[in-house]
């Protein structure tokens, strides 16, 4: 098989916190785990208002066109979507992307349509089985378990309850300890309290960073994260938690989608400050041309372009493919509040501008490229001469 990017940039980390230039991407394909239908996003006819929700085979089209562009890290998928790409259709056999599920599915993303539950206090719950993902069945083999996937996410919400919190704790206690006797890593998501006046909004940061401390303090390497995926805190928090414990390494997600500039510009500040990691969901799935937007992700972390220059570039391109942007170029290019909750969002037809009216074409290598065995160099050349080229 070949070697997993994600494995080598994380050694990498590890070696060097402080002056290591890695910077890990993961498209997060398991909305369909929040939102249900509406996950895949929307295909709008000429007419306003001619709109339906793309099916489940066309989002996991979305991810094969990901997984063949071989740009991102990780692609993280519901259970049902891996089994399919990667059990049955061994799509990352031959790549350097990993895959990962999402191992629980607590109450505060039941997003669905008409759902008042993530207006509620988030409880414990996990949907996915670890055997199923790693091999297709319950009670694997131990020589089966490399089948499928080895990584995971969990997500833990805390309200500053102390009934509820400790539901939390002993759920993600219990996965724990089956992970390790499977096999199967892990990366902790720590979202926002979904509960309003839980927590004093100005203190939310400090509080994210000291819940993270005090649940991991009782943990030894061997069954921790292997990293954090939290809310952008600022620049405060997240060089606090950063140097808190180098070997911590800190993600950020997306949330909601906002404009082009916030997703550039997050990825771009989360890097200044500390980030190794960015977990983009609804942020990539909402883009005009998903691929171009991945390939200006990674331009940004390798340092070719700014924020500002790749709004301006994914504008043309845009133009180039013929495919109408969702805001003007000047819309874009502001920096808007994102909301960071499941709940916050649901995935609609923007009110700006009229979605799309052709299908986007994709931009994809012309041959495979093993980006694992490349140098940090090389991989700047690379996407240097991407850029030129587009």
């Amino acid at each position: 098989m070949t070697q997993k990017s994600l494995d080598q940039k994380l050694a990498a980390i590890h070696r060097d916190p402080s002056g290591c230039n890695e910077f890990i991407i993961a498209d997060a394909k398991d909305a369909d785990m929040a939102f249900g239908m509406s996950a895949p996003g929307e295909i709008c006819g000429s007419n306003e208002g001619e709109c339906r929700f793309k099916t489940l085979e066309e989002y996991r089209e979305q991810i094969r066109q990901v997984i063949r562009q071989s740009v991102v890290d990780i692609v993280l998928m519901s259970a049902s979507t891996s089994e399919k790409l990667c059990l049955e259709e061994g799509l990352f056999e031959n790549s350097h992307i990993t895959p990962a599920i999402r191992a629980n599915d607590a109450t505060d993303v039941f997003a669905f349509r008409g759902s008042t539950i993530p207006s509620e206090p988030a409880r414990a719950f996990r949907t996915a089985q670890l055997d199923h993902a790693q091999c297709g069945h319950l009670d694997c083999d131990p020589e089966e378990r490399t089948r499928g996937v080895d990584l995971g996410l969990y997500s833990v919400t805390f309200n500053n309850d102390c009934t509820i919190d400790l539901e939390t704790l002993n759920a993600y206690n219990a996965f724990r300890a089956e992970a390790e006797r499977k096999g199967f890593r892990h990366f902790l998501e720590v979202f926002h309290p979904n509960i309003n006046d839980s927590v004093k909004a100005e203190t939310i940061p400090q509080f994210i960073n000291d819940v993270i401390a005090r649940t991991l303090a009782g943990v030894p390497s061997v069954a921790r994260p292997i990293f954090l995926k939290i809310p952008y805190p600022g620049p405060e928090a997240l060089e606090e938690l950063v140097a808190y414990d180098p070997h911590l390494i800190v993600g950020i997600l997306g949330g909601s989608s906002g404009t082009t500039r916030d997703a550039f510009q997050m990825i771009h500040d989360a890097q200044k400050h500390g980030g190794k990691i960015a977990l983009f969901g609804r942020k990539i799935n909402h883009a005009e041309n998903q691929l171009a937007f991945i390939e200006f992700l990674r331009h940004i972390v390798n340092g070719v372009v700014t924020p500002e220059e790749a709004v301006r570039a994914y504008h043309s391109v845009l133009e180039k493919l013929s495919i109408r942007p969702l805001r003007p170029l000047e819309a874009d290019m502001q920096i808007t509040a994102s909301t960071m909750s499941y709940g916050g969002e649901t995935p609609t037809t923007p009110a700006i501008s009229t979605p799309p009216t052709t299908s986007s074409p994709h931009i994809q290598p012309t041959t495979p490229v093993n980006f694992a065995a490349m140098t940090s160099e090389e991989r700047l050349a690379y996407h240097l001469d991407r850029l030129r080229k587009i």
